[in-house]
């Protein structure tokens, strides 16, 4: 690299500390392995920082852009924890795959609520549902290996998938269908590689749940290719205002190649708690369960108990928090409506908008989703996240878990903000 220094002192100076920066920069970069320099840093923890440090600096931001309930942990949850403390027998290191008695409750969640046969053997509880994804990923991929993505998509999906050195392939839905991709698409899109399918439903980023039947006919495809992996994301099941929950494990079939993904951050406001887990065939449990062991070994021994008060206790807590949701969603989606330019539909789970804002492109400083997201952090003091993350560059994710209030508020500003450009 070549910098021609300024004869001016002060300029000299500042091209120099400008090159020593860069050079130690690259240097890092050239430390850094290809893995780790394959993957993008995740834009919603990116933008949340963002957002921090300009709170820390006294700017008035409003931040909407992390997936994260806005409630605390209920009361008798955090008991159930401080009486695990006190009992003095959750001190040393629990079983990779979690407690037996947790597991067993997990089994019966699943029998119980979800219709699905997973028996305490076939769990695996980790640090959050996202562990329990990667460690499928890296139990179950070899290079060169395909994972069809239903797209809009967690954004963390295709990063595990690259770290896993598979190859993401991305079959994508609209607003104009609630955003959910087709099982035509879904056939159109398996080759002799596919090894396995992941999608959410409730989904993050757009909140869209697929029905029985709509899952029905995506089984029947895969029923055609036995080799396939089902990953079905259910972390939002209890965020759901579609009037019923549907696991794709429950359709003919399906269960002995059906990785079922859920945890305690949504529904029961656990977030920092960081528990997820998995029901899998016994196979893949195994693996998952011996790729934790070397990476990280089991979940939080309180964690753990907390996560066992949460689901063996009442979800009263779990109903209010999802009544809440359904208010603000109404409220967001009038605001929403009432600008000019953006195209919105009504998701029917989860807490987040994932509207179209490709109107705006062109205009002012805005030349896609990110400028969008960037404008109305700088101009609005609100944080959003780029809808390019989540594989659909029209649009941006807007998280309603925050108060009324701050909705209202927030935007509104987004509003003024585009009065400005449009």
């Amino acid at each position: 690299m070549t910098v021609f220094l300024n004869n001016n002192n002060h300029e000299s100076t500042k091209q120099w500390s400008i090159f020593l920066i860069l050079s130690e920069f690259l240097r890092t970069m050239d430390l850094q392995s290809k893995r780790i320099k394959s993957i993008p840093e995740s834009a919603t923890l990116a933008m949340a920082a963002k957002a921090r440090e300009m709170k820390q600096k006294g700017i008035d931001v409003i931040s909407l852009s992390l997936g994260e309930p806005d409630f605390k942990t209920p009361d008798f949850i955090i008991e159930g924890a401080i009486e695990a403390l006190h009992s003095g027998k959750y001190f040393a290191y629990p079983p990779v795959n979690g407690y037996l008695d947790l597991r067993e409750a997990i089994s019966k969640k699943f029998k119980d609520d979800n219709d699905l046969d997973y028996t305490p053997d076939q769990i695996v509880v980790s640090n959050g549902a996202k562990q329990s994804i990667s460690n499928v990923f890296m139990a179950l991929l070899d290079p060169g290996d395909e994972v069809i993505v239903f797209t809009p998509y967690w954004v963390s999906y295709t990063a595990m998938i690259l770290l896993a050195e598979g190859v993401p392939v991305f079959i994508e839905g609209n607003i104009e269908n609630d955003f959910k991709a087709s099982a035509e698409q879904l056939e159109k899109a398996i080759t002799s590689k596919t090894k396995a399918v992941i999608f959410s439903s409730p989904c993050n980023p757009t909140g869209s749940v697929f029905t029985k039947e709509e899952l029905a006919l995506l089984a029947e495809v895969l029923k055609k290719y036995p080799d396939i992996i089902i990953i079905s994301d259910e972390i939002y099941e209890l965020i759901n205002f579609s009037g019923a929950h549907a696991s794709i494990g429950t359709m003919e079939g399906m269960l002995d190649r059906t990785v079922t993904v859920n945890g305690f951050s949504k529904g029961y406001a656990m977030t920092g708690w960081r528990v997820g887990y998995i029901g899998a065939p016994g196979w893949l449990a195994k693996a998952a369960n011996k790729m934790q062991g070397q990476m990280t070994s089991a979940n939080s021994s309180i964690a753990q108990r907390a996560a066992f008060t949460a689901l063996t206790g009442s979800k009263e807590s779990s109903g209010e928090m999802a009544r809440a949701y359904l208010n603000r969603r109404a409220l967001v989606h009038d605001l929403l409506s009432d600008i000019p330019g953006i195209q919105v539909n009504m998701p029917q789970g989860a807490f987040y908008f994932f509207p179209n804002v490709k109107e705006y492109f062109g205009k002012g400083p805005i030349n896609n989703a990110t400028d969008f997201c960037m404008y109305m952090l700088e101009e609005a003091r609100v944080s959003l996240v780029t809808g390019e993350a989540f594989g659909s560059p029209e649009c941006i994710r807007l998280s309603y878990a925050a108060s009324e209030e701050e909705l209202k508020t927030s935007i509104g500003r987004i509003k003024e903000s585009l009065e400005k450009i449009y």
